[in-house]
């Protein structure tokens, strides 16, 4: 039967939400568990408009290092627009893996004005001062982000999604408040009036990388993956080729799609771009190869995953899944 795209866009179209950012459920070939993902949407942002994204060939090329970055207590952190985690109590967060190349870093914490400040290549230390700020919007806008990634069920996500409102009374051409509204509402499963966010953050951010990525995933989650894939290719035609929520966004459409070989691809992008911080993507990664039936390199892709994360809420699982493609794999060619 035609999906009714007027009814899926307003919700309850054939896809379930799940409140995750990629990896949702995932129906494992063998194990068939679900898999809640670890990363939050609001983690991969767009890059400021005056900001340049890391290209690849420069983190091909740049051996990864250490970082340390010194700012005010509980500031999360983005670097490239990749969110790498929330300072200590010291405000303090050392990081790896992170390429010698010139990045953009990003820092909020609640109460204080927002910076954005370049890294310049090869530095292993930096010092963020941030600014208090009595801006009404920004700090209504903070209060909304914090419940957005805190919010466990509707009735938070709800009072998320007001927050976002009250940001956009005090400033409406506020394009971030815009944005993370339509998240919620995606969240919600309210497809239509998360598009209508999107749209009103494009009147005042034409090109805007994060919002073509969110509409992807609108459309996606909707069941209308030909727009879902539009969607994500203008996000990473917006990010200059740097935009790895959409090549992620993008290989979910593909494997839905049953496009396995094309979704390896727009996967080992997004784990280039994200330098090993997103170890769920090896995970995502390993499902594609065992829906091919291509165990071996499923099971490089799992090991991969359990390396960067051996505690991790998906290690057990994973685990075992292992074990069975090993014995699976056993009349096809030996793993060691």
């Amino acid at each position: 039967m035609k999906n009714n795209r007027a009814e899926n866009l307003k919700g309850g179209g054939n896809r379930s939400r799940n409140g995750v950012s990629w990896s949702g459920r995932w129906a494992c070939p063998r194990s068939c568990f679900a898999i809640s993902a670890l990363i939050v949407l609001g983690v991969l942002s767009p890059l400021p408009a005056n900001a340049s994204p890391q290209k690849r060939g420069a983190t091909a090329q740049t051996r990864p290092t250490s970082l340390t970055i010194n700012t005010e207590p509980n500031a999360v952190v983005w670097i490239d627009e990749i969110r790498r985690g929330v300072t200590d109590a010291s405000g303090t967060l050392e990081l790896k893996n992170v390429s010698a190349a010139r990045h953009m870093l990003r820092v909020r914490a609640m109460g204080f004005k927002e910076a954005n400040v370049p890294l310049l290549a090869g530095r292993r230390s930096i010092a963020v001062k941030l600014i208090r700020t009595t801006d009404q919007a920004e700090l209504t806008f903070q209060r909304a982000e914090d419940a957005r990634e805190k919010a466990r069920d509707d009735a938070a996500r709800e009072e998320a999604a007001e927050l976002y409102r009250q940001a956009l009374k005090i400033r409406a051409a506020y394009p971030a408040a815009h944005l993370g509204l339509a998240r919620v509402l995606l969240d919600l499963n309210q497809y239509q009036a998360a598009l209508e966010e999107i749209s009103a953050a494009r009147r005042t951010r034409p090109a805007y990388a994060e919002a073509s990525a969110v509409e992807g995933r609108i459309n996606r989650e909707a069941a209308f993956n030909d727009e879902a894939i539009q969607s994500f290719r203008r996000a990473i035609r917006e990010g200059r080729g740097f935009q790895p929520e959409a090549h992620v966004g993008l290989a979910r459409v593909l494997e839905d799609k049953g496009q396995y070989e094309e979704a390896i691809v727009e996967f080992r992008k997004a784990i280039d771009q994200l330098s090993d911080s997103e170890p769920v993507i090896y995970q995502l990664l390993g499902a594609a190869y065992e829906k091919q039936q291509k165990y071996k390199e499923a099971v490089t892709a799992y090991e991969k995953y359990l390396a960067l994360a051996p505690n991790g809420s998906l290690a057990p699982a994973i685990r075992s899944i292992i074990e069975q493609l090993r014995r699976d794999a056993a009349g096809q060619e030996i793993i060691p």
